[in-house]
């Protein structure tokens, strides 16, 4: 039997999103691939129904790169409310426990120091982490708990914008794998009142700038008239923060059927051109044998 193809349009590329509140990011990845009619979609690193902001979508030969956004550093504003804890960690869940609050700037400060730098923070049971071979949120909504593994992260800032009588309002600075409902809740523990996220904001992911963002809405009204293509940034832009290496023909085809080729540096990862148009290829990985094998190829339609 002959290849299945997917229904849609061949399209490469990225765009940012800024996902509305209530809404999965599965379900922002599915508008998206409808308004475009591409064939391939996927998103580079879930939001919370209850987070906004920015939210890359790949679209094509862009969602095999989606990886290197995953592990990008990104930035948060989250508004913690103080004197309630929930199962879940923020405002969708059940408030399990009620205390007052007397928390001043100078406590919430000194307790901020203990969550800045390298952290050790173990993920909410209502996390998409797997424990063997299902998320913990399903352990979580059948009432289980289950074996979670502390993990190392680094906030790099955990800044005061604002704060009242019973709420804190964040800006965060943050490697890959922090939960920002963990951080409120520890966060609340320490204070000695309890605290989860009311508000979640995603600033920032990796140097995409924020200004690109665009609302779904406009997104549709756009679409109206035209496939938005002009909105979608170059497919290679998940990994720009790897080394570059241009590789002219010989050495450019050969990569494209698997083989490997030389580079004089001994840098883990490099991203592959073509040295005579800057045609991005994909991403070559050095193996033990010190040469560059292809780890992620781009496939066109010729």
């Amino acid at each position: 039997m002959g290849r299945r193809h997917r229904k849609g349009r061949v399209i490469h590329g990225m765009i940012l999103i800024d996902k509305p509140q209530g809404m999965t990011s599965n379900r922002v990845v599915q508008v998206v691939r409808r308004l475009f009619n591409a064939n391939k979609a996927g998103h580079t690193g879930a939001l919370d129904p209850l987070a906004t902001g920015m939210l890359p979508v790949c679209l094509g030969e862009a969602t095999k790169f989606s990886q290197f956004l995953l592990d990008a550093d990104k930035s948060y504003r989250v508004v913690a409310k103080l004197g309630e804890r929930t199962d879940t960690s923020d405002a969708d869940g059940t408030v399990v426990e009620t205390k007052s609050v007397d928390v001043s700037r100078a406590q919430l400060d000194a307790a901020l120091v203990q969550f800045r730098g390298s952290i050790q923070q173990i993920p909410s049971m209502f996390s998409a982490l797997k424990y063997e071979g299902k998320p913990l949120y399903e352990y979580a909504r059948a009432g289980k708990t289950v074996p979670r593994e502390p993990r190392s992260i680094e906030i790099y800032r955990v800044d005061v914008v604002e704060m009242t009588t019973d709420t804190v309002t964040l800006d965060v600075d943050c490697s890959k794998g922090t939960y920002i409902r963990t951080l409120v809740d520890d966060l609340g523990q320490v204070l000695g009142c309890g605290a989860h996220v009311q508000v979640l904001r995603r600033t920032a992911v990796a140097d995409y700038p924020i200004d690109q963002m665009i609302t779904l809405e406009v997104l549709e009204q756009l679409a109206e008239v035209e496939p938005p293509d002009h909105l979608l940034l170059p497919l290679d832009t998940p990994a720009f923060s790897l080394p570059k290496r241009e590789l002219h023909q010989e050495d450019l085809r050969g990569f494209r059927h698997g083989q490997p080729f030389e580079h004089e540096h001994q840098v883990q990862l490099l991203r592959v051109y073509d040295a005579d148009n800057g045609e991005f290829w994909g991403i070559a990985e050095r193996r033990e044998d010190g040469r560059y094998w292809p780890r992620r190829v781009v496939v066109r339609d010729q």
